[in-house]
């Protein structure tokens, strides 16, 4: 299903359905009022973003380290991304079918099913401001639920259907954002709003996974396919992400910037070989931008290895260069340094939490998509990325390769 289907069925269909549904929680709770229970099987709702998998770690963590058990429920597309730290267990992940309207109505279904089955009684929905997670959590039959709630704010409603309403803080990083939700859920008092509590920087750090030499010798064979005479000891790799998600296109720097970009690597280091990174059906558009470097050191990656094979690939790799999507968050689990260019949103919400550094112009529109518009911009001219030029990037990534 396309994001502008969803975000129009999230709407015309979410609202009067969290309204009506508003109502009859009210009436059931003037029966049975709340009592706030102990979490221990805990589900967490993160639906459309791979990266926010990986965001949400340490607040997943931290309410493992509880003793709850985690289960979790997100869009088929975007399950890989629940892998690569493997905190969640792979039998308590629920898969929404978001291809159509019909299978998605069908896997909600069975979505309440499983839960009852699963005896879930804790909630956390990370979405922001979402309808349709907003109805998952409410209608999931769990005692605990836990959410963004709007208070105040114009434009975002999703009815009233939490136990616990949160804060959602637009100047505090996401990750923590993630830990005031579970903060709340483990608050032994009522507070409005949750979670009046600090959180520190070492309370979102992601756990690092570590390889051995068997692990990290098929993704250098991998190399060797596509480039012959690589050999790790005279080659350095670096990776460029030049694609970003549909979700919002706006965030992708132009192609013949890369292009300048690796131009500028591979006649200044030769002993760099620069792989374009992207999925399956990004190598044709990898291919043209390989074409347009027209340098034999510049390899089309894009395909060449399956989705849980990226982090031995970020760990045999110098540093990667990526438009603000999915790899700049995957690569987090590792020590490879990543250079992220940011446009329409915010280094300060949604900058990686590994050894990343944002390349971001600040302009005075943007970010211009948050969660107060559903991260939906009528912007259609990215300026904020045009003004990124390529000496800028060029000059950051220098003292990395030159040291």
């Amino acid at each position: 299903m396309k994001v502008d289907t969803m975000r129009q069925v999230d709407y015309y269909a979410g609202v009067p359905l969290c309204f009506i549904f508003t109502l009859l929680f009210k009436l059931v709770g003037l029966l049975r009022p709340w009592r706030r229970t102990v979490p221990q099987r805990v589900l967490f709702v993160e639906l459309s973003e791979m990266g926010s998998a990986i965001i949400a770690d340490p607040a997943m963590r931290k309410m493992r380290a509880t003793g709850a058990e985690l289960y979790f429920v997100i869009f088929s597309k975007n399950a890989p991304s629940l892998r690569l730290l493997g905190t969640v267990p792979q039998e308590n992940i629920f898969l929404i079918d978001e291809s159509g309207l019909l299978p998605l109505a069908l896997s909600s279904l069975r979505f309440l099913l499983w839960t009852r089955r699963h005896q879930i009684d804790t909630v956390i929905d990370l979405e922001l401001f979402s309808r349709y997670s907003a109805l998952l959590t409410g209608l999931s039959g769990a005692n605990n639920r836990i959410g963004f709630h709007a208070f105040h704010n114009e434009g975002l409603y999703r009815g009233d259907l939490l136990s616990h309403k949160v804060a959602y803080n637009a100047h505090l990083h996401i990750a923590k954002n993630f830990i005031a939700l579970i903060n709340a859920a483990l608050a032994e008092q009522a507070e409005l709003p949750y979670s009046k509590t600090l959180i520190g920087d070492e309370e979102i750090r992601l756990a690092q996974l570590s390889f051995s030499e068997e692990q990290l010798e098929p993704l250098r064979a991998r190399v060797r396919e596509a480039f012959a005479a690589y050999d790790p000891e005279k080659y350095r790799i670096v990776l460029i992400n030049p694609n970003a998600s549909e979700l919002l296109i706006q965030r992708r720097w132009m192609p013949e910037r890369y292009a300048e970009l690796m131009r500028r690597i591979l006649e200044r280091y030769e002993d760099v070989l620069v792989l374009i990174t992207g999925a399956p059906a990004e190598r044709e558009e990898a291919e043209e931008l390989k074409a347009e470097v027209g340098h034999e050191r510049c390899v089309n990656f894009a395909g060449r290895v399956k989705f849980a094979e990226l982090p031995p690939l970020y760990a045999i790799s110098t540093l990667m260069v990526s438009n603000d999507s999915g790899p700049g968050h995957f690569s987090a689990v590792t020590a490879m340094p990543s250079y992220v260019i940011f446009g329409p949103e915010t280094p300060a919400l949604y900058g990686s939490l590994g050894d990343s550094t944002p390349i971001y112009a600040g302009l005075a529109c943007s970010p211009c998509v948050s969660a107060a518009n559903h991260r939906k911009t009528p912007c259609y001219d990215n300026v904020c990325l045009q003004v990124i030029a390529v000496e800028q990037v060029f000059a950051t990534i220098r003292p990395r390769l030159d040291g």
